[in-house]
């Protein structure tokens, strides 16, 4: 049945409501305002998913951005090494810096010669020794290509080159995207290089089951950790890894020049199953492993560029990333120029706290102990410690 509301009636309602839609239109723009998509599926039990983010609205192809003589959109490596600190141009020579993602990226080497030849950081090829490019046995029985997971293979070998262009890259190929696959990549990256960077996560999963592929003492292992808020991914959640939040990073006055919140998807939390770090005692409210360690940018809205021609999702060329995706290889590149990781452990940046940005506003969910969702002074979830300042805490 229809019931007549009374103009008295309807008026109340209109202006009890005026705050609230006066409110809403001087908030910060919604998310839908810089829309983005996941590149990879979700996943089922005992498999992951990649942690990138594409901004739906924007993409350029090479030639487009030629003919428009405009830089891409989204950070640079300028804007990175600027916003961390970071000795870019000096270090990390010597090093390498592996990269774990499942499937194939038939496009990976000549993408990458694109990105680093827009921001003028130096050939990585496989000729020059400096790009190496191999399936998870080591060989060159590469898997089937996966248009979503090339997204992430480029995302992440572009950041470890914005960060750390004299480092270079192995990339391992893993044949799907089971942990029982990418867990043999992650060996065979042990093999071939001290620092390894992993864009991707599953369920919270014990170390009991898929711990040793990720225990390798005296190699950097960074691990995103998760893009849907609070709440705790593996193998972000294992004991033998630096578990990477996200901020969001912008432009501001002040010494610095850019400013940090926690992001909104960040993963945060307790593990159920794995053993605290040694240095997280009395931090973090969390009698088990606690996530995040450190963190990096992630937001989409204030995302990445990244060069990417698979042509997946209708989208290829230039494009805007964001994720714990972004994160992950940005302080994989940080440990290369640290160069530090074959003398240090997971723990190092608990001891060397000083030297990082503590970020600490924003959240990622709501969530029993505040801390575990919420950021704040010292440690916090969604972006751990904080974020690089220079490489003494890596």
């Amino acid at each position: 049945m229809r019931r007549r509301v009374s103009g008295t009636i309807l008026g109340g309602l209109i202006l009890a409501l005026v705050p609230f839609l006066s409110a809403a239109a001087n908030a910060a723009p919604a998310a839908a305002s810089h829309p983005y998509h996941h590149s990879c599926a979700t996943q089922r039990a005992g498999y992951a998913s990649c942690d990138a983010l594409v901004r739906s609205d924007i993409a350029k192809s090479a030639k487009a951005l030629a003919s428009a003589a405009a830089a891409p959109s989204g950070l640079s490596p300028a804007n990175l090494q600027s916003a961390y600190k970071l000795p870019s141009s000096t270090a990390g020579s010597g090093q390498t810096v592996a990269i774990v993602d499942a499937y194939n990226a038939p496009t990976a080497e000549a993408d990458l010669g694109v990105y680093r030849s827009q921001y003028g950081l130096g050939a990585c090829t496989t000729a020059n020794g400096c790009f190496k490019k191999v399936d998870q046995n080591g060989g060159t029985s590469y898997p089937a290509t996966d248009g979503g997971w090339a997204q992430e293979i480029s995302l992440d070998i572009d950041m470890v080159s914005a960060v750390c262009p004299k480092c270079k890259i192995v990339l391992v190929e893993a044949k799907s995207a089971s942990f029982a696959n990418l867990g043999a990549a992650e060996n065979t990256a042990a093999r071939l290089a001290n620092v390894i960077s992993n864009s991707y996560g599953g369920s919270d999963a014990s170390d009991a089951t898929y711990g040793s592929y990720y225990n390798h003492p005296g190699k950097a292992i960074t691990v995103s950790s998760g893009d849907a808020g609070y709440g705790v991914e593996y193998p972000a959640s294992s004991h033998y890894v630096t578990a990477v939040g996200g901020t969001s990073l912008r432009t501001a006055t002040g010494t610095r020049g850019w400013s940090e919140t926690a992001w909104s998807g960040a993963g945060s939390g307790c593990s159920a199953y794995n053993t605290a770090l040694t240095g997280q005692s009395g931090l973090t409210g969390c009698s088990r492993r606690a996530v995040a360690d450190v963190s990096a940018v992630a937001d989409p809205a204030t995302g990445v560029a990244v060069y990417d021609s698979t042509a997946y999702q209708g989208q290829s060329g230039w494009m805007v990333f964001g994720g714990t995706s972004v994160a992950a290889p940005i302080i994989g590149g940080v440990y290369g120029l640290a160069a530090n990781a074959a003398s240090i452990d997971n723990n190092y940046p608990y001891t060397h706290s000083s030297a990082l940005f503590d970020v600490t506003s924003g959240s990622n969910g709501t969530c029993s102990t505040a801390k575990w969702c919420k950021a704040g002074v010292g440690w916090d979830g969604p972006t751990g410690l904080g974020t690089p300042n220079g490489t003494g805490a890596f």
